[in-house]
């Protein structure tokens, strides 16, 4: 898997302090993606197991109180990065209790394949749809178009 860029802290990838990667690769091509750049599987940085670890050691930081990771893109869900993320969530969930999980992804829930289920079985929101232009909306929370459905697991 690549990633386009970390963010050890972000307050703007849903609520409070976060940690935010943007992987790579999106099979939607969603017109008027803010994120055309990391549409393609080969763009970005590889994602080593440093990059993980530094993920793991922001979230367990303590001189600033984080609520979560926040896993955009690209599409994480994109069937090539599901194993990594899923690592990754799992990872999460094990070493640093109490933080939530929020995934951005273009599939819709009823779309996912078994591999992308578990990846959402390991997480708190999933915000699923394609980004569609005719039904940008500025004043929606978490996402850019209404078509897109906040889905609210745990928390």
């Amino acid at each position: 898997m690549n990633y386009h860029q970390y963010y050890p802290i972000d307050v703007v990838n849903g609520p409070g302090t976060r940690c935010t990667l943007f992987v790579s690769g999106c099979i939607h091509q969603c017109r008027g993606c803010y994120n055309q750049s990391t549409q393609r599987l080969d763009s970005g940085i590889y994602f080593t197991q440093e990059a993980e670890d530094q993920i793991i050691a922001d979230l367990n930081d303590t001189r600033i109180k984080k609520r979560g990771l926040s896993l955009s893109g690209g599409d994480p869900l994109h069937p090539a990065n599901v194993a990594d993320i899923l690592k990754l969530v799992k990872r999460v969930r094990t070493e640093c209790p109490g933080k939530d999980i929020w995934v951005w992804t273009g599939y819709t829930l009823s779309e996912l394949d078994d591999a992308q289920r578990e990846v959402v079985e390991n997480i708190d929101v999933l915000i699923d749809g394609k980004f569609e232009q005719d039904k940008k909306d500025l004043n929606l929370e978490w996402r850019g178009s209404s078509n897109q459905i906040i889905h609210t697991f745990k928390l």
